[in-house]
Order: C-alpha cells, then structure tokens, then sequence
C-alpha cells in the first residue's frame, strides 16, 4: 500500500508543470528531456547560462523552439539564439564541447536575421559522427535572458519526458500571480 503511495507521488512530480496560459517553449529536438542540473557541464548544470531543461537527442534536425528571429548562430553551428517575437532568448546548445570539433558533423540549414516559426529546421545533424566524436550530446535549452523576464509575478515550468522536436511542449513562463505550492 505505502509502495503504491510513493509511486503515484513520484508520477505527480514528474507530471509536466507548465502553465498553459503563459509563453510556451517546444523542444527544439526529439529525445529525452531532462533536469538542466544533470547536463555535465557546470556552465548549464549551475544554470550560470540560464535556466531551462536538456534533452537527450534521438533525432538529428534542430528546429525553432519559438517563433522569433535567430538572433545568433555561431560559426561551428553548435549553439544558437533564437529570439522570441516578446524578446524572450531561447539558446539551443548542442552537446558539450562541442565547439571543440569545429563545425563536423553540423549542416546550416538556416541563417542568422532569418524569421523563425516553431518547427521550422534550423541545422542539420550527423548525429552518428556526434555521439562518437562529442563528449556528450545532451542538449541544453535556457532562457537566457531570464533575470530580464522575472519580476516576482512570473511563473518558470518545465516538462520532463519524451518529446518531439517542435510539437511538445518544454518550458512555460508565465505572467502573472505566483501561486502558492
């Protein structure tokens, strides 16, 4: 009986906490979303980036997370900023020193200014030549400038689960009345 508590407990806190009502972030990648303190990389893990979620690829496109503008995109093709159309920085990091292989293994696919719409592909993966070349392939996501977008009202939640690039949903802040938990 106990046994059966605790479990339907553990489901309740895995249960996804986003608010519907506030501004949604869909996965930029399919896979495994996890806690962004278990990325290997103190950078994301100490949330010193931002805060947000990873995910553990299994498909081998970035898309748009948000509909917005990419912002940034540096030159190796691992990581870029996506700005949303309410100035919310979503930075899609792939892997963990990644920059170290030098563009290997990521394909462009679209430019730095270019308008975005949630799904839309943003580079290309050798996601085979990665995972035997990269230190890690967990994928951070952080709202970067999200200390600009808290104000004692807002409400940051994550989900944690299987997704899929640029249909489920990741992350949600929303505007408004904390609630009480």
């Amino acid at each position: 009986m106990a046994f059966n508590i605790i479990n339907k407990l553990k489901h309740l806190i895995k249960e996804p906490k986003l608010d519907s009502n506030g501004f949604m972030i869909y996965a930029p990648i399919s896979g495994e979303v996890i806690p962004i303190t278990d990325v290997p990389d103190v950078v994301f893990s100490e949330k010193i980036a931002g805060d947000g979620v990873a995910i553990k690829p299994t498909s081998s496109t970035i898309v748009a997370p948000v509909d917005g503008v990419a912002t940034h995109i540096f030159e190796t093709n691992h990581c870029l900023v996506i700005t949303a159309d309410n100035g919310i920085e979503v930075l899609i990091h792939f892997g963990i020193d990644t920059v170290e292989l030098q563009g290997k293994g990521f394909t462009r696919v679209a430019e730095k200014g270019q308008q975005v719409k949630v799904g839309d592909p943003l580079i290309e993966l050798d996601l085979e030549f990665l995972e035997s070349n990269a230190k890690s392939t967990i994928t951070p996501i952080v709202i970067s400038n999200i200390e600009v977008k808290r104000d004692g009202k807002s409400q940051f939640g994550y989900y944690e689960g299987s997704a899929v690039a640029g249909v489920t949903q990741i992350m949600s802040i929303g505007i408004g009345e904390k609630s009480e938990s």
